[in-house]
C-alpha cells in the first residue's frame, strides 16, 4: 500500500489538445517462420482505433465507444450467465466486436486485409469466397483458391475439436461461431500463411474461412483476431510466452501497438515501475484474462467494499476481467456507488447533472480550465497497486465544459477498460500466469 503522504499527494490532469504525433515504423526484410522459431524472435504490429482518422471530438470517440462497450458487456455477462446454466442448449455465444484493428495478410501471394483484435474471444477468422452471405469491406474477399499455401483441417484436428460448435462436411471441418449481438460466422476452418508487420510471416495458422458471414457486429474490419486463452487464439497457436499491447489515448492521433513473444517486453524499457499480478482462470470462460482485484482507494480513502464484491463465484459470474476491446471500467454496482460518493466528496468543481456526457459522474469546468486537481485513484488488484495517472480514470473535454470520470457500473462481471490502460505497457505471461502494468509512452514504441 502507498504511503500516506503519496496517498494524500494529488494528480492533475492538464487540459491541452494534443498534437499529432507520427507512429515509428517497423520492417525487417520478410521470412517464413515456424510457430517455434515466432517463440524465440517475437514480432510487433500496429494497431488502430476503430474511429481512428475520423473526424470526432474527444466526447465524441469516448461517447461511440462506450455505446460499443456497453454493449460488449451485457454480451460478456450474458455469455457467462449462459455457461453456468446447466439447461442451456444454444450455441456458445462470444464477445465479439472490439476497438481496434491489426492490420495482416494472409495466403501465398499474400492479400493484405484489417481484423478487430479481440482479448475476449480464441477464433481467428475472415470472410472467403465464395460468399453465401457476407458484409461489405473495404479490401477484397478472401479467395482461398488462388492460395498454394491454403488447406482445409479435417475433422479430427485438435483445432476442429476445440470449437464450441462444429459439424463433419464434405470440406472437412465446418464450424459456427456465434457473438452476443446476433452477429455469426460460419465456414470451414482451414490453414494459411499469416503475414504481420509486413515482415513476418507464419505458415499453417488455423482460421474460420467464412463464407456465411451475417450482422453488423464487424463492419469496422474484415474479420477477427482472438487473443484469449483458448487453443484456437494466435498467441496460442503461436505458443509464445508472453504478449503486450500498448495503447494510446482515446484522442491521440498515434497508434497503439502489440507485441508477441520476445518483443513483449521492450529491451529498453526500465521495469522498476512495473506492477504484476496474478491471472485467475475461470473454467467456465477458460478464454478471459480474469484478475483478482482486493479494493479501491480514491485519495487517502480505501473505499469500505465488501471482500466478495469483486470474487468470483462458484457458478462463474461475477469476478473482474481485464479487457482491451471494452472503452471504461466497469464495476459492481454498490463499489462504484462508493466511488461515485468519494469522488463527489474529495473533487472541489460543481457537478454536473444534465447527463449530455452519457457518463455517470460528470464536473463543470471552471472558467480557468488550464489545470484541474482530482483525487487520486488506485486500484489494488493483488500484488500490485495500480496508481492510475489523472488522464487514465478523469476525461476532459473544454468545447463541453466537462470532466467526467471514465467508470461505469455493472452487474456481473467488472471489467478494467483500455482508457484506464492507456499508456500503459499490459503484459501477458502466459507461462508464469501472470499479468504486469508497466508505465510506457505508448506512442515512443
Amino acid at each position: 500500500m502507498a504511503s500516506l503522504n503519496s496517498l494524500l499527494s494529488s494528480v492533475f490532469l492538464v487540459l491541452a489538445i494534443f498534437a499529432s504525433l507520427a507512429s515509428p515504423s517497423f520492417s525487417t526484410s520478410r521470412r517464413a517462420l515456424g510457430s517455434k522459431e515466432a517463440k524465440q524472435i517475437g514480432f510487433r504490429v500496429t494497431l488502430k482505433h476503430v474511429d481512428h482518422g475520423k473526424n470526432f471530438t474527444k466526447f465524441e470517440r469516448l461517447q461511440r465507444a462506450m455505446k460499443r462497450g456497453k454493449s460488449r458487456l451485457q454480451r460478456l455477462n450474458a455469455m457467462v450467465l449462459a455457461a453456468g446454466d446447466s439447461t442451456e442448449l444454444a450455441s456458445p455465444i462470444h464477445a465479439g466486436n472490439g476497438e481496434f484493428l491489426m492490420q495482416l495478410s494472409i495466403g501465398t501471394p499474400a492479400d493484405s486485409f484489417s481484423a478487430i483484435v479481440d482479448t475476449g474471444s480464441d477464433l481467428i477468422w475472415t470472410q472467403c469466397k465464395p460468399c453465401t452471405q457476407c458484409f461489405d469491406q473495404s479490401t477484397p474477399i478472401f479467395d482461398p483458391k488462388k492460395s498454394s499455401t491454403f488447406s482445409k483441417l479435417g475433422c479430427s484436428s485438435q483445432l476442429c475439436e476445440a470449437l464450441p460448435t462444429s459439424s463433419c462436411g464434405t470440406d472437412g471441418c465446418e464450424y459456427l461461431y456465434t457473438y452476443g449481438d446476433y452477429s455469426s460466422t460460419q465456414g470451414i476452418l482451414a490453414y494459411d500463411t499469416f503475414t504481420f508487420a509486413d515482415s513476418v510471416s507464419v505458415p499453417k495458422v488455423g482460421f474460420g474461412c467464412g463464407e456465411d458471414n451475417e450482422g453488423s457486429g464487424f463492419d469496422q474490419g474484415a474479420g477477427l483476431v482472438g487473443l484469449g486463452r483458448g487453443p484456437l487464439s494466435l498467441v496460442s497457436q503461436l505458443g509464445v510466452p508472453k504478449f503486450s499491447y500498448c495503447l494510446t489515448s482515446i484522442d491521440d492521433t498515434a497508434t497503439s501497438k502489440l507485441l508477441l513473444g520476445s518483443q513483449a517486453t521492450s529491451g529498453n524499457l526500465s521495469t522498476k515501475a512495473m506492477k504484476t499480478t496474478p491471472l485467475i482462470k475461470n473454467p467456465l470462460q477458460p478464454s478471459f484474462y480474469y484478475l483478482s482485484l482486493e479494493g479501491i482507494s480514491v485519495g487517502d480513502t480505501l473505499l469500505p467494499i465488501k471482500k466478495s464484491t469483486f470474487a468470483l463465484q462458484s457458478d462463474g459470474s461475477g469476478g473482474v476481467i481485464i479487457d482491451s476491446g471494452t472503452t471504461i471500467t466497469y464495476i459492481e454496482e454498490s463499489a462504484f456507488d462508493l466511488v461515485k460518493k468519494e469522488f463527489k466528496s474529495q473533487t472541489k468543481l460543481t457537478v454536473d447533472d444534465s447527463g449530455s456526457a452519457g457518463l455517470d459522474l460528470c464536473f463543470k469546468l471552471p472558467s480557468d480550465s488550464s489545470q484541474v486537481e482530482v483525487p487520486k485513484l488506485i486500484f489494488h488488484f493483488e500484488g500490485a497497486d495500480l496508481d492510475l495517472p489523472g488522464e487514465n480514470y478523469m476525461i476532459a473535454d473544454s468545447t463541453v465544459g466537462l470532466v467526467c470520470l471514465a467508470m461505469g457500473s455493472s452487474s456481473g462481471m467488472s471489467i478494467f477498460g483500455n482508457v484506464q490502460q492507456q499508456d500503459t505497457m499490459v503484459i501477458h505471461d502466459l507461462a508464469k500466469e501472470t499479468l504486469s502494468f508497466l508505465p510506457t509512452k505508448c506512442d515512443k514504441l
